[in-house]
């Protein structure tokens, strides 16, 4: 049987038939053990337990003291809302009666009618309390799709959320509460992050609230396949369904990271977890807070690894760097004179290890931010100052709430480059950069190219914009993918 490696946000998010079953055998373990409350929540944590390591002079971190300490500013985030259904006759995952594919645990649900249309949905992740008044971080994807969110404290009390803003491009969410003086975590730096380090997790797998899990960091700078701009932080810390949106801690009892993704065969952790370094989460967070909405910077280029027989054409003595494949014309490289076949070495001072490496740097810069790159061009080293652009806004997006959270449609975009038309035959249409909400429900995917809306050739976010605001339910989209032209109802949130 061959089996295929996915990426898969550990939200754990199922229909309502789920949660009625997960309750049935989750229900008797989901008893608290009330932890002490003259603990100061931002207390000196003790470095040393009493477990010896392998290194003369250390010991091993006491993560009972980081629990009692800061276990009470994790919370745990309870979702309720709506999801699109597809037909059962169009989608093969749900012939013979069953909406839930091939998952076993929903083998009990096999022989009941497939519902169509737009299903309850509830959904359960983590986060954790960043100020005594009720901020809190979460994952965006944890909050999708979700008209009602419910923050649950690990004192039982329970308090509507409102969603102050979320940034699908990070995964990163910011909820407040109406609470005073309440516990909260103490927030480190993930620069300072090694790997090897210990770490811990504390989040509600499958519902187990207040669940601790440790291991170690395995990686750092991880690029994901998705265009992720996140220089996530890997772990070996065994995270799963419902821990997403939790804190990631270092031996400090400082929060480094929020546990975001899992690479999985089952969909289950195998040893493989992903968090957004800190660092990336306050920037998205003080934007959200200040403004309502985040911003990332853009350069306008189109990069690809450069691999050793690349670099061997470049006269290059090591593959590191990214590699310009097309310039976005009036683009804020084009302005700064970067074209096709320049190796990007350094941004700044930091030095590229790969593509991704200059997508997470520019993403986690600012509209209008100035920048030096350093490129390899014709065995030369040149030096190019680069005034940062501002990358696509969502289509269709509003301000953000509960229930409006990736705007009607849930696409952005990017226009083509005359490189893109001329390999697509087409005079317009706009690339997919992210899918998410209604789109990715209804299958669109990163790198599709959208033709037209309800038989409009469009060629801008505003055309489409002003396309889906005319409409009440749903729309056409005209998608190219490779070589096939096909239509894609998208129901509007």
């Amino acid at each position: 049987m061959n089996s295929r490696l996915v990426f898969r946000t550990i939200t754990f998010a199922v229909p309502i038939a789920a949660v009625f079953a997960l309750g049935a055998w989750a229900g008797p373990y989901l008893h608290q053990v009330s932890l002490p409350a003259d603990l100061p929540p931002k207390a000196a944590v003790p470095l040393a337990g009493t477990a010896a390591s392998s290194i003369p002079g250390v010991s091993a971190p006491n993560y009972r003291a980081i629990v009692a300490a800061y276990g009470p500013a994790v919370v745990n985030v309870n979702t309720e809302g709506v999801v699109p259904v597809s037909d059962a006759e169009d989608d093969p995952a749900q012939q013979d009666g069953n909406p839930f594919g091939n998952d076993p645990f929903f083998q009990f649900f096999r022989n009941l009618p497939a519902p169509r249309g737009r299903m309850p949905m509830h959904g359960l992740g983590s986060g954790f309390i960043v100020s005594r008044d009720g901020l809190i971080l979460t994952n965006a994807h944890v909050v999708r799709d979700a008209s009602l969110v419910t923050v649950k404290l690990s004192d039982r009390r329970e308090f509507k959320a409102k969603v102050l803003g979320v940034d699908p491009a990070t995964d990163i969410a910011v909820l407040k509460i109406n609470a005073g003086n309440l516990p909260t975590v103490r927030l480190g730096d993930s620069d300072q992050l090694g790997v090897g380090d210990y770490v811990l997790a504390i989040g509600a797998p499958y519902g187990f609230e207040e669940s601790a899990t440790s291991g170690i960091v395995s990686a750092k700078g991880r690029t994901l396949p998705g265009g992720s701009p996140v220089p996530f932080i890997q772990t070996d810390v065994a995270v799963n369904p419902g821990n997403s949106g939790g804190p990631l801690f270092d031996t400090a009892g400082n929060v480094i990271g929020i546990n975001s993704q899992i690479y999985s065969n089952t969909g289950g952790y195998e040893g493989l977890s992903f968090a957004i370094p800190i660092k990336v989460a306050l920037q998205v967070k003080d934007q959200i807070v200040t403004t309502g909405k985040v911003q990332h910077a853009r350069l306008g280029v189109m990069v690809q690894p450069l691999t050793q027989a690349l670099a061997r054409s470049f006269h290059l003595d090591h593959p590191d760097g990214a590699l310009v494949s097309s310039v976005t014309p009036d683009g804020a490289a084009a302005r700064a004179g970067i074209q096709p076949g320049d190796v990007i070495l350094k941004y700044n001072d930091h030095v590229l290890q790969d593509s991704g490496d200059l997508s997470a740097q520019v993403a986690m810069a600012r509209p209008g931010d100035r920048i030096q790159l350093q490129v390899w061009r014709g065995r030369k080293l040149i030096y190019a100052d680069v005034k940062l652009g501002e990358a696509q806004q969502v289509a269709g997006a509003v301000d953000a709430g509960p229930d409006t959270v990736h705007g009607r449609l849930g696409l952005s975009l990017r226009p083509l480059t005359p490189d893109e038309r001329r390999d697509q035959n087409v005079a317009g249409g706009l690339v997919v950069v992210e899918a998410s909400g209604p789109a990715e429900d209804a299958g669109i995917q990163p790198g599709d190219v959208i033709l037209s809306v309800d038989g409009t050739a469009v060629r801008s976010v505003e055309q489409i914009r002003s396309i889906v605001s005319k409409q009440d339910q749903q729309v056409a989209l005209l998608i190219a993918r490779g070589d096939a032209r096909i239509f894609v109802p998208v129901p509007l949130a």
